[in-house]
């Protein structure tokens, strides 16, 4: 291991192996993300959505030999399990609960055998799949609500659009691909430019307002806090409504940040 770098035991993440002969088709039909091209190895990041295109669960299609694995969070995995039995219908899949340990690397550079580059951001690190390292998931997430990333203690489940979850600027979301499930209220927001919403990070000082606080601008609502930390949290904002406005959250001065990934991303559009 390196000394130099972060390792993190994910034990909020399980994995579910996915194979059989029609493993590709069936994912590629209900997830964000293609898996068609998957290589051995590549790990991409998407989500299963509602037919509505609402954010059911993130995931993360990892490449093996004879199929793929699904790394979801452990909290949810007997129900994505569910929900793919139900699509399954007559198409050759075996789906079953795999209890591989996740971990996570950062602050380094390759990590060598056995890792897999963090399709989201590069500064995410790795994620690796065998021997559990010791600790550091705290510390994982501290990394990750510095970067302004979202999780899934943000999103929930069946409560956001992926775009405000900001899956469309993380690599979540293929927009070249055929149908999946929700792909057409998915398509069209982004073709309309229909985002009235981010989930982006706010700092403030002490500890974080309770998740589902409100940010006011003013007496306007413009967001919603989420998870979040001494210092920093991850907030829903109305984005027509914290540009240049002082705001405040359970009665205390909020700052939102717009991180340097995200407004890469939206080029123009951060003007």
């Amino acid at each position: 291991m390196n000394a130099e770098a972060t390792y993190a035991h994910l034990t909020d993440r399980a994995l579910i192996a996915v194979g059989g002969p029609d493993w590709r088709d069936f994912l590629q039909n209900l997830l964000s993300q293609t898996v068609d091209t998957l290589g051995v190895g590549e790990a991409r990041f998407g989500a299963l959505l509602t037919p509505q295109g609402r954010l059911l669960y993130d995931l993360f299609v990892v490449g093996r030999e004879d199929g793929c694995w699904l790394d979801v969070a452990a909290e949810h995995r007997a129900a994505v399990m569910h929900r793919l039995m139900t699509y399954r219908l007559r198409a050759k899949v075996e789906i079953a609960a795999d209890e591989t340990a996740v971990s996570a690397v950062f602050g380094a550079g390759d990590p060598g055998t056995g890792w897999v580059r963090d399709p989201r951001l590069a500064e995410l690190g790795w994620r690796g799949y065998g021997a559990a390292v010791d600790g550091g998931g705290a510390a994982y997430d501290a990394h990750r609500l510095r970067l302004g990333v979202p999780g899934p203690a943000d999103w929930g489940s069946d409560q956001t659009y992926p775009i405000e979850a900001n899956f469309d600027l993380l690599n979540g979301i293929d927009f070249r691909k055929g149908c999946f499930v929700g792909q057409e209220t998915t398509s069209r927001m982004k073709r309309r430019g229909q985002v009235k919403s981010r989930m982006l990070p706010i700092v403030f000082d002490g500890p974080p307002p309770a998740a589902g606080s409100e940010i006011l601008a003013g007496t306007l609502r413009a967001g919603e806090v989420l998870s979040g930390l001494d210092g920093r949290a991850m907030a829903l904002v109305r984005l027509d409504r914290v540009a240049g406005a002082e705001l405040t959250a359970d009665g205390r001065p909020v700052r939102v940040e717009r991180p340097a990934w995200l407004l890469a991303a939206l080029g123009e559009e951060a003007a």
